[in-house]
């Protein structure tokens, strides 16, 4: 079905399988390794970015990373909360989207899904990127090709990702328990140490802490909280693709979302209390994850083990995009948005076209910063925080329109998280507006206005087409039918019979062009025709100029016009080889017909396939 005959709003329903495919679909498990890995992997980024802002206060500030950290985890404690009744409210998915479209209007709703496209396609960017760059940080031979290896990374996991969401989330599995066990291997070894076991991977590297340190005020502890909230990226997207866990949707969805706050936080906690416990510095060169793993584990195999286990997550995670992405895309679709064409499920209810829209604009990404993490990581963050805060804000109407038992602490829950969230998105905009968090401010209202041109096209469809109002009645009109020839064969005698069988009258129409060439083969033509005897009028066009699209076109208005009550079709009959290259050998005379007169007059075109076979 043509998308310009689809009713805005609704998918053409002979390309959406029916809902029968639950082994398709996410249990709780394969849920949350499916759109849990952004988060988990966040670990190995979160308490580094706290420790390298509070290094500007020297060793006094890195004091305060633990403070800081059980702030976040109290944050994320909220918005587990938050999403977990998001899932129960909006359980057709996404998220921050859905919750503002319903209590906080269509402009508010389409900021969130900006801010939610934003940073999902910088999720996968920064993944690929940092994954990468672990690899090519134990083998510095590769760093060269680090882009072709971003590329190729990125297309094994949408590669992945089009076999089916559950295929996806059993692939990741075994990554993700691996590097979830050994982060608690290690904050338990560590707990029986009081000093660490090895400083190995530290030594010889610079530290990176202020020679002139800074004192300790609360905007360098709001800084270090912005900063340490990049550890939240990825708890959204649980409630952003309800629809792919298995019934029941909102139990299996909650449990995912409870199980990756209560990892996640206790992964974040025991990480900074061994940061304080082993009084550890950042240096230059070095993950404060890898400084851990020494001090923890020793200079050892579990080491290595601990970096090549991050080192796959982070590159992995990018497979959080690709399960909330399409399903916010297919929402956006099915509201008019984007074109519906990103709402068809393909047979294992994979959203097809949003996977791959997903893959190109990463991979241009990719080649926009050169596979280079620090140019992306910048951008990443903000869009989570304006789709938290938006999310949060929303809940707090949801709880005062519904005013349930116990409401008004659910509301004030919500408000309080929309407070830090929003200001964690002004300060990480402001901090880092210079270096490239500019381009995030200019780019989401720019795809509002893209998701709004959208809308307004399909609004003017749906006038034209007269969507929503009765119709008049069918009614049948003389037909007649022109057929475009060249020569007398099966291909000719196939054509005028099917153009016979759709209208009252059929003629047959041949170009001639003022060479004497042509005016022999119309002769040729003309005789040929005339002992066949079709029963057929064969109708000579005259062109001087070396066109064959045109004069039909020219003649099909001319036919209108005489014939105003007459329904004119052109039925193109063309040649199928039986191999696809065999068609590099047409002449393609069929296409520019077709392109004449579908640019030129109103007439039905029809065009008959002569299979070769």
């Amino acid at each position: 079905m043509s998308l310009l005959t689809a009713e805005p709003g609704a998918v053409p329903a002979d390309e959406e399988p029916p809902d029968t495919g639950e082994p398709h679909r996410l249990s709780a498990v394969t849920g949350l390794a499916a759109l849990s890995l952004d988060a988990m992997a966040s670990v190995a980024y979160g308490p580094e970015a706290i420790v390298l802002v509070l290094a500007a206060a020297g060793a006094h500030g890195l004091g305060f990373t633990l403070p800081v950290t059980l702030a976040i985890a109290a944050l994320l404690a909220v918005l587990v909360a938050s999403y977990r009744h998001v899932i129960a409210a909006f359980p057709d998915g996404g998220g921050s989207y859905a919750v503002a479209k319903t209590h906080l209007g269509a402009r508010t709703s389409l900021v969130a899904a900006a801010s939610l496209v934003l940073d999902y396609v910088l999720n996968v960017a920064v993944a690929v990127t940092a994954g990468v760059a672990a690899l090519t940080s134990a083998f510095p031979a590769l760093y060269d090709d680090r882009l072709w290896l971003c590329l190729a990374v990125l297309a094994l996991i949408a590669a992945v990702n089009l076999r089916g969401i559950v295929e996806s989330a059993k692939v990741f599995i075994v990554p993700t328990v691996v590097f979830v066990g050994s982060i608690f291997v290690l904050i338990v070894v560590g707990l029986f140490r009081s000093s660490p076991v090895s400083t190995a991977t530290a030594a010889g590297h610079a530290s990176v802490l202020a020679g002139n340190a800074t004192a300790v005020g609360a905007l360098l502890l709001l800084k270090a909280f912005a900063s340490g909230c990049s550890a939240l990226t990825g708890v959204e997207a649980i409630a952003n693709a309800v629809p792919s866990f298995r019934v029941p949707r909102v139990k299996r969805a909650q449990r995912a979302e409870v199980a990756l706050g209560a990892v996640l936080g206790m992964m974040l906690i025991g990480l900074s209390v061994l940061i304080s416990r082993f009084h550890l510095q950042p240096v230059a060169g070095v993950t404060v994850l890898a400084q851990l793993a020494d001090a923890s584990l020793g200079h050892n195999a579990a080491f290595y083990v601990i970096q090549f286990a991050t080192m796959v997550l982070l590159a992995l995670s990018a497979n959080t995009s690709f399960g909330g992405l399409p399903v916010l895309l297919k929402l956006l679709a099915r509201d008019n948005y984007l074109p519906h064409v990103f709402a068809l499920k393909a047979d294992r209810q994979v959203h097809r076209h949003g996977v791959l829209a997903l893959a190109v604009v990463s991979g241009v990404l990719l080649v926009f910063s050169g596979g280079d993490t620090n140019t992306l990581v910048p951008l990443f963050a903000i869009g989570v925080f304006v789709g938290f805060t938006i999310a949060q804000v929303g809940m707090v109407r949801h709880w005062h329109l519904e005013r349930g038992p116990g409401w008004r602490g659910k509301a004030l829950l919500n408000g309080f998280g929309a407070v830090l969230t929003g200001v964690a998105a002004v300060v990480v905009t402001a901090s880092k507006f210079t270096e490239g968090a500019w381009l995030i401010v200019v780019a989401l209202p720019l795809l509002v206005a893209a998701f709004r041109t959208v809308h307004r096209a399909y609004v003017r469809i749906g006038e034209r087409l007269g969507l929503g109002r009765v119709p008049e009645a069918p009614h049948r009109e003389r037909s007649v039918v022109i057929v475009p020839v060249s020569s007398i064969s099966r291909l000719t005698s196939e054509a005028l019979s099917v153009a016979t069988s759709l209208g009252d009258e059929v003629r047959a129409v041949t170009v001639c062009h003022s060479d004497p060439e042509d005016h022999a083969q119309l002769h040729d033509l003309e005789r040929a025709w005339a002992e066949w005897d079709p029963g057929v009028p064969l109708i000579r066009l005259s062109c001087a100029r070396r066109t064959l699209g045109r004069p039909i076109a020219a003649y099909v208005r001319e036919v209108a016009a005489a014939e105003p009550a007459t329904q004119v079709t052109v039925l193109i009959p063309e040649a199928e080889p039986e191999r696809l290259w065999l068609r590099l050998l047409q002449n393609q005379r069929g296409a520019v017909v077709a392109h004449a007169v579908r640019r030129e007059t109103d007439a039905v075109i029809c065009r008959l396939r002569f299979r070769l076979h």
